[in-house]
């Protein structure tokens, strides 16, 4: 998988104004060259990384394949592409297909990852925890990125704030390693306050996730008592959630989520949640530190963004009969 690294030719310091990162980009030999890895198709993600090129007058050629919410295509998709397109870097969404790409930290260094080629990510909820690097002060390799959720036990909170609960349902991926580190952290936050967690992992088909009966883990955990069903940033749950919110919305429980995309794409009733776009033009500006100002991806921290939004569909709050509180609306974002 290793190869050589083409030189990326560019002026510019890691503060530089607009200006002189297009300066930078006119000097170019060539246009850089980006391979894009989605993993659902295109979201606003993809499109705030390739605005921040653009805004900056950075010329870059663009690839984008996706892994039709399967990672396993990566590794293949990698030995079609790198040897004729030869990215300059990678961009990979969500952690199945960042792991896919750069491996855990900790793998031994023949393993079959990406090691020459700097890899950015975005939407990856816990690098640290599922090993995509020992701390996000530094990855210690060639990758970095932007998290995009909100701290678990804020989230819980906010929960709270709009409806109080006894019980918390939550479905998830038993193969998303950041699926499980967010049921870790709700469950140590609900036994500090008395809250009984009810989890309920999706079925599995070897290694991957199905949505099968998923319809009835709704109504399931509706039955047990849950007052809440909790949408984790698990990419594959997204990528059934047209399923898994008109059920919520039939069984009458109001559903929290972590991403913008059950609230904006879905019938999440709120969230409290990171801006699609906004990571993405986060992720973009951590490339363009790699490709114009040749900063390695190891010293270039991993963030998140510095605000989050609480978002509110109230077009199902009426549906389901569950409104927030008159004073959450004043710093809400309502969406009718």
């Amino acid at each position: 998988m290793d190869r050589r690294t083409l030189l990326s030719l560019g002026l510019g310091a890691g503060a530089a104004s607009l200006l002189g990162q297009a300066a930078s980009a006119n000097s170019q030999a060539r246009p850089f060259r980006i391979l894009m890895l989605t993993f659902r198709g295109e979201t606003d993600v993809e499109r705030g990384f390739r605005d921040y090129f653009a805004a900056n007058e950075i010329a870059v050629d663009f690839l984008t394949r996706d892994v039709e919410r399967d990672a396993a295509k990566v590794k293949p998709i990698l030995a079609e592409v790198l040897p004729t397109f030869k990215p300059d870097l990678i961009y990979t969404y969500g952690t199945p297909n960042t792991l896919a790409v750069v491996g855990p930290y900790d793998a031994p260094p023949a393993a079959p990852f990406v090691h020459d080629i700097p890899v950015v990510f975005a939407l990856v909820a816990a690098p640290v925890q599922v090993k995509i690097a020992p701390s996000l002060s530094s990855s210690g390799r060639n990758v970095t990125g932007a998290v995009h959720v909100v701290p678990t036990d804020v989230q819980m909170r906010a929960m709270q704030s709009y409806r109080p609960f006894q019980k918390v349902g939550v479905i998830y991926s038993p193969n998303e390693k950041n699926s499980l580190v967010i049921i870790e952290e709700m469950r140590a936050f609900c036994a500090g306050i008395g809250v009984e967690v009810l989890a309920q992992p999706l079925k599995m088909d070897g290694t991957r996730a199905t949505g099968d009966g998923v319809e009835g883990f709704v109504r399931d955990l509706k039955e047990k008592g849950a007052d809440w069903l909790y949408l984790p940033a698990d990419t594959f749950l997204a990528s059934i959630f047209d399923r898994v919110g008109p059920a919520a919305l039939q069984a009458k429980l109001p559903t929290f989520g972590a991403t913008e995309f059950f609230l904006r794409e879905g019938l999440g009733l709120v969230g409290l949640v990171s801006r699609y776009y906004s990571v993405g033009q986060l992720a973009g500006s951590k490339a363009v530190e790699i490709l114009v100002d040749h900063v390695p991806p190891q010293n270039i921290p991993i963030e998140t963004l510095k605000r989050f939004a609480l978002i509110i569909n109230m077009s199902v709050a009426k549906q389901l009969g569950v409104y927030p509180p008159i004073a959450m609306l004043n710093y809400a974002e309502v969406i009718t």
